[in-house]
């Protein structure tokens, strides 16, 4: 882990993750089976991302950033915006135009909320909370996301609470969807 701690050393090597994933489906065939899959793991991991943030990465944000309360709620919004347009992605015909639209806009605007966090947001919560602290959200980001949904819900609740125990709940059905469909496979 290149120096930091905890939380923001696992989302920064998830954030890698997903753009090594973006780079594949950049190369892949446009509306073919691979795309697809790639596709469909991209928004899978974005969500069970976007469910670690909510439940962990925020509430540390609120709690140990100067104006953590308005960062956190503009990052939630940002999360809204992209999990709507996976809905929508998900919902389009692959070899159609529209996806590759919606597909170009998930990659942008995920792409520009990484740079921003990795650029401003983590190191001023690196700076204001404790070591210790990071490194049990860390542990924490890890096993949501383990555990998290993989399929998008735009009108989910954001709070913190309310994330932890609705993804209790969608986490196993959506994994158990997902391997019914064969979702993400090719």
């Amino acid at each position: 882990m290149d120096g930091r701690s905890g939380v923001v050393a696992e989302l920064t090597a998830e954030h890698a993750r997903v753009r090594s994933l973006f780079d594949r489906i950049r190369a892949a065939r446009p509306g073919g089976a691979e795309r697809t899959a790639l596709v469909e793991r991209a928004a899978a991991a974005l969500v069970r991302h976007a469910v670690a943030e909510k439940a962990w990465l925020y509430p540390a944000v609120c709690r140990y950033v100067p104006d953590g309360d308005d960062r956190a709620e503009r990052e939630l919004r940002a999360h809204r915006e992209v999990e709507e347009l996976l809905a929508s992605l998900t919902a389009a015909d692959p070899a159609g135009e529209e996806f590759t639209e919606l597909l170009v806009a998930v990659v942008a605007r995920v792409t520009r909320q990484f740079v921003e966090q990795e650029q401003t947001l983590f190191p001023r919560l690196e700076a204001g909370c404790p070591r210790e602290v990071l490194r049990d959200l860390g542990d924490r980001v890890r096993a949501t996301e383990a555990a998290a949904p993989t399929r998008p819900r735009p009108a989910a609740p954001d709070a913190a609470p309310l994330v932890r125990l609705t993804a209790q709940v969608w986490g196993p059905l959506d994994r158990l969807r997902d391997r019914s469909a064969r979702r993400g496979r090719g």
